[in-house]
């Protein structure tokens, strides 16, 4: 179940949800150095993280979705926010060169399918980052920000979801290595917190920062009940064309060889 988008909105304007942009913007930029020329699509609440690419990317659209609700955004230029159903993406395939997707799979009715279509719109060889809170870590328990809402995931959780939409898993990260709270004091730490849970303890990270790349070809499963009959390649010696339409063999062998 999604968020209100204005509750989304408050908390990343307070002192908490500024310094989640920092952590995690640490993050995307050093999964994404440089996104010159590019089209970048953010899906779920994207926008916070998304600003820092505005200024080199193409185009910068921030989807967000109908359970949500729709703020304008960025504040300070035109509106590049729109409201949409976050399985049945409003764009035409291969559109985007990037996606983020943040408060997203861990609230929507259906993670497969909103994977599916953010496929469709991407690129062939395109890169999706999916942020989401890790299961291990403090901030999935904690009501202190969006992250401790929705359904948490262990890497492997979240890798095997990518997989099975066609993603190859081609980067892992983490953020958010302070404890869950408001303390202005401790929030004041938060860099050195980073440095050290990064060193010592990475696999209680509070948030998961994968990134993907998209498979240019998608697998077909057989349908229920079918057979499926795999053709096995025939060997024709010395270029010989003739083949018995029964058995697949040479009708002629070359002169002096047996059987």
């Amino acid at each position: 179940m999604y968020l209100d988008v204005v509750d989304l909105k408050t908390f990343y304007d307070l002192p908490l949800g500024r310094m989640l942009r920092v952590l995690v913007g640490q993050r995307l930029r050093a999964a994404w150095p440089t996104v010159a020329g590019q089209r970048l699509l953010g899906l779920g609440y994207a926008g916070p993280y998304l600003r820092p690419f505005m200024d080199e990317a193409e185009r910068t659209v921030a989807a967000m979705p109908a359970a949500q609700g729709v703020v304008a955004w960025p504040r300070e230029r035109d509106n590049a926010a729109t409201l949409v159903d976050e399985i049945r993406l409003p764009f035409p395939d291969s559109m985007f060169d990037r996606i983020l997707v943040v408060h997203a799979i861990d609230h929507c009715r259906d993670p497969v399918e909103l994977l599916h279509d953010a496929w469709r719109v991407l690129v062939p060889g395109g890169k999706i980052v999916v942020v989401v809170a890790n299961r291990r870590g403090l901030w999935a328990r904690a009501e202190t920000s969006p992250f401790g809402y929705g359904r948490p995931y262990s890497r492997g959780q979240l890798e095997a979801l990518l997989k099975d939409c066609q993603f190859n898993v081609s980067a892992s990260d983490e953020a958010l290595f302070l404890p869950p709270t408001r303390s202005r004091f401790l929030l004041r730490s938060a860099r050195t917190w980073e440095r050290v849970g990064r060193r010592l303890w990475p696999a209680f990270a509070g948030l998961l920062v994968i990134e993907a790349e998209k498979q240019l070809f998608r697998g077909l499963a057989a349908g229920e009940g079918k057979r499926v009959r795999a053709l096995k390649p025939v060997f024709i010696p010395q270029g010989v064309a003739g083949l018995n339409g029964r058995t697949g063999c040479p009708e002629a062998q070359k002169p002096g060889i047996s059987t």
